[in-house]
Parts: C-alpha cells; sequence; structure tokens
C-alpha cells in the first residue's frame, strides 16, 4: 500500500508537470507572438509573468530568456537608428552654427545669444554622442551573451 501512494503521488506530480509545462509554453507562445507585433513591453510583461507563475518549467523559462534578449536586442537597435538620426541633425547643426560664430567673431559681431546656443548644441551633440556609444554597447553585450544561450 505505502509503495502504490508512492507510485500515485509521482504519476499525479508528473501529470501536473506536464500541465504547468504546457501552460508556460502557451505564455511564452503569446509573448512570441507579441513580439512579432512590436508589442515588445506586453511580451517582456508576458515573460514576467511565466517567470512568477511557472518557476519550475525550465526550459521554457530557458526559452523566455532568449526571447528577452533578442526583445532588447531589437529595442536597442531601434533606438540606435534614432539617436544615429538625430546626432547627424544635430551635428549638421552644430557645425552650421560654429562656423557662422567664427566668422561673426571675427566680424566681431558675435551676440551671447549666438554663443549660448552654439554650446546648447554643442551639449546636445555631446550628449546624443554618449547615447549612440552606449547603446552600441548593450547591442555587443546582448550579441555575446546570446552566442553564450
Amino acid at each position: 500500500m505505502k509503495y502504490f501512494l508512492g507510485f500515485l503521488l509521482t504519476v499525479m506530480l508528473v501529470a501536473c508537470g506536464s500541465d504547468t509545462q504546457n501552460e508556460a509554453n502557451k505564455l511564452l507562445n503569446e509573448a512570441n507572438k507579441m513580439y512579432e507585433q512590436h508589442q515588445y513591453d506586453k511580451a517582456l510583461a508576458a515573460i514576467d509573468s511565466l517567470r512568477k507563475l511557472y518557476p519550475g518549467a525550465i526550459d521554457t523559462r530557458k526559452k523566455a530568456l532568449a526571447l528577452v534578449q533578442t526583445i532588447e536586442l531589437k529595442r536597442s537597435q531601434e533606438e540606435l537608428a534614432l539617436v544615429d538620426s538625430m546626432l547627424q541633425a544635430v551635428n549638421h547643426d552644430y557645425e552650421y552654427q560654429k562656423q557662422k560664430v567664427e566668422k561673426d567673431k571675427q566680424e566681431l559681431r558675435a551676440t551671447a545669444d549666438e554663443l549660448t546656443m552654439l554650446t546648447r548644441t554643442r551639449i546636445r551633440r555631446d550628449s546624443l554622442q554618449t547615447r549612440w556609444e552606449a547603446l552600441g554597447a548593450k547591442i555587443k553585450y546582448i550579441r555575446k551573451k546570446q552566442k553564450e544561450l
């Protein structure tokens, strides 16, 4: 009788584990669909739910981790493209303003507003350059981690 109860308990745990794995896989599939629809925040929320609700679904959680990295890579690449285009525009503005200020300085016509605008544009350019470099480093790091999985 003792062995029978142990066997029955084992069978029930395996059956429950299978259901747990199926439910975890459903959440992962939903997260994948959301990713494909560019709903990154919703996909990450689904993965977070998967991690909290099904801590024992190790294989599914590993797949979810790979998806998280893919989402973060995609988001970073999209942001990098945006920052790059803004950086190019600000760089163009800065060079134009710099030439104008240098000319006005030579002719002793440079105004305080002109100098202030040039400084603000340079600060904006430097800030965008720093963001661009940080995103590049983040993308490189994510790619390295993806190779490790």
